[in-house]
């Protein structure tokens, strides 16, 4: 196989790999600054039927109607947080691809800092215990050990 045909088998693979974006053009707005706002919106919103994607990625219908309706609300004027404030107003903090620290979102937020806290702290206590166990093993002889030790070696019971 030739190198060409490597690179353009890499690259042809490379596109396929490559995110696909569900914006069809007759969604877009005419001005580019707003396009831009809808875009960096549209790329924090969780499509509510794929879940793992964002509205910007998906090809669901719904995800198609939420688009439109942020474009909607930036034509109206609305600023991003505003558009972000409806769009969990109605479709619930879920809607957002990273969650805001809240009273309801508490545990997503802190959960992930505690187990590394556990898993640090059981590391450490596993650690000192160890080595305690390791030092009583390493201590030296008392006398009395000694010449017990030095009975046995020298064949006296």
């Amino acid at each position: 196989m030739s190198i060409r045909r490597a690179a353009a088998a890499v690259f042809a693979l490379g596109l396929l790999a490559a995110p696909a974006v569900a914006v069809q053009p007759d969604e877009m707005l005419s001005d580019p600054k707003l396009e831009a706002r809808a875009r960096d919106l549209s790329a924090e919103l969780r499509c509510l039927v794929c879940q793992n994607q964002s509205i910007d990625d998906s090809d669901a219908s719904l995800a198609k109607d939420l688009r439109l309706l942020v474009r909607e609300r930036i034509s109206r004027g609305d600023s991003n947080s505003q558009v972000l404030d409806y769009l969990v107003a109605r479709y619930g903090e879920f809607v957002l691809l990273r969650p805001r620290f809240n009273a309801h979102t508490a545990i997503l937020w802190t959960l992930p800092f505690a187990v590394l806290i556990l898993g640090a702290a059981g590391i450490f206590v596993a650690l000192r215990r160890r080595s305690a166990r390791a030092g009583s093993i390493e201590a030296p002889l008392d006398a009395e050990e000694k010449a017990r030790l030095a009975r046995i070696l020298g064949g006296e019971s």
